[in-house]
C-alpha cells in the first residue's frame, strides 16, 4: 500500500470514529444526529442560506440535501422562505427551536471533539488542520469530489 493510501485510509477511519462517536452523543442529548447539526450549523453560519450553498459546502446532492431539509422543517426547527429577489428559490432560516438546539448542541460537539482528540498533542493539531485546509482548498477550488 502506497503512503498516500495508507494516509487516505487512516483519515476515512478516523473521520468515521470522530463522526460516529459525536452522532451519538448528540443523538443521546439533544435528540439530533450530527448530520442535522451541520445543516442547522451552515444555516445559521450562511447570510440568506439557500440549498444550493449547503451543497456546496457539504459535496452532496441537490435531492439528499432537499430531504435532509424537509426532515428539518417537519422537526420546527428551521423554515423555507421564498427568495426577496428570485422566487423560485427559497431561503433558509432557523426557527426559535432550531436556534436553541442548536445553541445548547455546539458545546456537545465541541466537548466530545475535544475528548475524542485529546491524544493528540495541540501542536500536531495544528498542523493536521492546516494541512487538511490545504487539501480542501485544493479540491474546492475544482470539481474534485463533487456529485455528478
Amino acid at each position: 500500500m502506497s503512503h498516500v493510501t495508507s494516509v487516505f485510509t487512516d483519515l476515512v477511519r478516523v473521520e468515521t470514529r470522530l463522526y460516529n462517536a459525536v452522532n451519538a452523543r448528540l443523538i443521546s442529548e439533544q435528540g439530533l444526529g450530527l448530520g442535522q447539526f451541520e445543516f442547522l450549523d451552515l444555516i445559521d453560519r450562511v447570510p440568506g442560506c439557500r440549498v444550493l450553498d449547503i451543497v456546496g459546502e457539504l459535496a452532496i446532492t441537490v435531492g439528499a440535501v432537499s430531504k435532509a431539509v424537509d426532515r428539518l422543517v417537519a422537526a420546527g426547527w428551521c423554515v423555507r422562505v421564498a427568495h426577496p429577489q428570485d422566487r423560485r428559490s427559497s431561503v433558509l432560516h432557523l426557527t426559535p427551536e432550531g436556534e436553541t438546539k442548536l445553541a445548547a448542541s455546539r458545546p456537545i460537539v465541541a466537548s466530545e471533539l475535544a475528548a475524542l482528540t485529546a491524544a493528540v498533542s495541540p501542536d500536531d493539531l495544528i498542523h493536521i488542520a492546516a494541512a487538511l485546509a490545504t487539501l480542501r482548498t485544493s479540491l474546492e477550488a475544482g470539481t474534485h469530489g463533487q456529485p455528478g
